[in-house]
């Protein structure tokens, strides 16, 4: 197990978790979305692939309508 911050929470995920797994584990809907680890934004075609490490910091942005 390793722990990591997804949105100022602390959390702990198995090891050689991937991007789309944590969303899954998670429950975070895959549509409209946004996600940056590290400050870095990882393109969507990437999460199968990005794997996850001890102290990662991911953030998790939701695109939302208004005016």
């Amino acid at each position: 197990m390793i722990k990591l911050r997804v949105n100022d929470k602390s959390i702990e995920i198995k090891n050689d978790f991937n991007i789309l797994q944590l969303l899954h584990h998670i429950k975070s809907p895959q549509e409209g979305i946004a996600v940056a680890v590290n400050n870095t934004i990882i393109s969507k075609n990437s999460w199968a692939s990005k794997t996850l490490h001890e102290n990662d910091n991911v953030l998790i942005i939701q695109a939302t309508q208004g005016g």
